[in-house]
């Protein structure tokens, strides 16, 4: 009965590169830390514009309804 040898010869071995599934474990990764470069290029080079706040006059009276209704959920209900 013949034994087979389980260190592979030197003719059967590659460098890792040529290896498909290497390229799969790398790939992955890889492509997010790019991804996320891309991101942060595009957050510094177009970045969202500072809005100005609304006056307080303006703010009470917009949101006057939603306050009275969470103060009147906040209270139990109580007027």
């Amino acid at each position: 009965m013949t034994t087979r040898n389980p260190t592979p010869s030197s003719t059967d071995t590659m460098p890792w590169w040529k290896y498909k599934m290497v390229w799969l474990v790398i790939g992955g990764p890889l492509t997010v830390v790019v991804a996320s470069f891309v991101t942060l290029g595009l957050a510094i080079r177009y970045p969202d514009p500072v809005l100005e706040s609304a006056t307080v006059a303006t703010v009470d009276a917009t949101h006057s309804p939603a306050m009275q209704a969470r103060n009147h959920a906040a209270t139990g209900g109580v007027k």
